[in-house]
């Protein structure tokens, strides 16, 4: 089955953007954006109200850190945001939103029917996979919070 793309594949940046803290939250915030270096502040700031809806609370239980991303991603024809947190070790909770490109405060909680991640939100888990398995599930010194929300993601992908 051949189909036709709407055009060739380009890396977009994906950057860190500012740590974000909330409710007992630490949260690593990413930026992707198509045609542009970071999404537009409305999105970020739609982003920041979402998760603070998403995260459940209290941040901290015996199997809930308090540690996950925050994925901002200003789109071709879409803007989407994904709120992550691990939890139980080993299990990365994951949900998306997405609103129009011109309209980036309605987003629309889509994972229970919609898709989970594009092929540049992809980048951004599997990067964040690896700092977890390093950082807290491998690392000889035993879990280190802080040395995860160290390491980033800044590269064109």
């Amino acid at each position: 089955m051949a189909f036709q793309l709407q055009e060739p594949y380009a890396p977009r940046p994906i950057r860190p953007l500012a740590p974000w803290e909330n409710a007992g939250w630490r949260l690593k915030v990413y930026g992707i954006a198509y045609g542009r270096d970071l999404p537009r502040p409305a999105l970020v700031q739609a982003a920041q109200q979402i998760a603070t809806q998403r995260l459940p609370q209290p941040a901290v239980t015996p199997d809930r850190y308090g540690v996950g991303f925050l994925g901002v991603h200003d789109g071709r024809g879409a803007a989407f945001v994904f709120v992550d947190w691990w939890q139980s070790e080993n299990e990365l909770h994951h949900h998306v939103y997405v609103a129009p490109t011109e309209q980036p405060r309605a987003l629309e909680y889509v994972t229970p029917t919609r898709l989970s991640a594009c092929v540049w939100d992809l980048a951004v888990i599997c990067f964040e996979r690896q700092a977890w398995l390093e950082t807290v599930l491998a690392n000889p010194a035993g879990p280190d919070l802080d040395a995860y929300l160290a390491r980033c993601l800044d590269a064109d992908v």
